[in-house]
């Protein structure tokens, strides 16, 4: 098989169509540049160039082939430049898992900061429950995470992206959605209220349990399930009162009216990035650097 410097010399002279000025723009003498066009020619078994003492042409097989060894040394080069920005982190993968209620609130800036800032590398995006995503960052399934604390597993390391208020989902036409104040948390107390599956969705379930303790209110727990959409969706039907992420509003569900609640702890749903401190993936060290800054994501 011949050599990428082979070809690299057949073009030069067909190019130039002068061996003198061909070895001038390769930064070698003559004689070198015409054994390596001769060994290309005795490799391919035909000749490519017609040499006089006064003359360099091209034979018809050299002018079919200059477009082939053209292209050749383009995705060679092509190919050197792209493993070279693998180590960077300017090109790769990174597998990233996300909760349902987080796509709302984090995942649209994220995709578009990385479009802006890592163009060439790509996010295998992965809706999973937070248990799933620590799972899947053991196993090495997952490079990046947004998943909710507590996040204590060796050797993951977790750095915070969001802080949200929680506010209550209402049936439309229910009284507590017109009523003339901000809601509290006693409003709350002997009302229909969807929790969240004390598994799936174990730190908003404690979230609130907690919460309601706290107020001294004692819902009625009507239905238990793990997904902000799918609360949004008994709270459209009439099945009782949601507490979600103040994010989960942007998703403008017909039917369902959102309140903020007063005397409420400030922020209290938080979400992390969470990654393995070992991983080498060089695209996951750059979008933490460049794309999930902390200073820029905690504000």
């Amino acid at each position: 098989m011949f050599s990428l410097a082979r070809l690299q010399c057949f073009v030069a002279v067909a190019e130039e169509l002068h061996f003198g000025r061909a070895a001038e723009r390769l930064h070698m003498t003559q004689p070198p540049l015409s054994r390596q066009v001769q060994q290309l020619e005795s490799e391919l078994g035909v000749q490519l160039i017609d040499r006089t003492t006064r003359t360099v042409t091209l034979t018809p097989a050299g002018a079919a082939f200059l477009p082939d060894a053209r292209r050749i040394l383009q995705l060679a080069e092509g190919a050197a430049q792209t493993v070279k920005r693998i180590p960077a982190g300017d090109l790769g993968t990174v597998v990233v898992g996300f909760t349902a209620a987080s796509a709302h609130a984090v995942l649209p800036r994220l995709l578009e900061r990385a479009r802006e800032r890592l163009p060439d590398v790509k996010l295998d995006l992965r809706e999973m429950v937070t248990a799933a995503q620590i799972e899947g960052l053991m196993t090495g399934e997952l490079d990046l995470g947004m998943a909710r604390p507590p996040l204590k597993r060796p050797g993951l390391v977790s750095r915070p992206l969001l802080h949200e208020q929680l506010v209550a989902a209402l049936p439309a036409g229910h009284p507590l959605a017109d009523l003339p104040r901000q809601l509290t948390l006693t409003d709350l107390d002997g009302q229909d209220v969807i929790m969240y599956s004390p598994v799936q969705a174990r730190y908003f379930n404690e979230l609130l349990i907690s919460t309601f303790t706290i107020a001294g209110a004692t819902p009625r727990y009507v239905q238990y399930v793990t997904q902000v959409h799918t609360m949004l969706v008994l709270v459209r039907s009439g099945i009782g009162i949601a507490l979600v992420p103040a994010s989960a509003a942007t998703m403008h569900p017909e039917g369902v009216a959102f309140r903020t609640i007063g005397a409420f702890r400030e922020r209290p749903v938080e979400l992390d990035a969470v990654w393995r401190g070992d991983s080498t993936n060089p695209a996951l060290l750059r979008l933490l650097k460049d794309v999930l800054p902390q200073q820029e994501w905690t504000e």
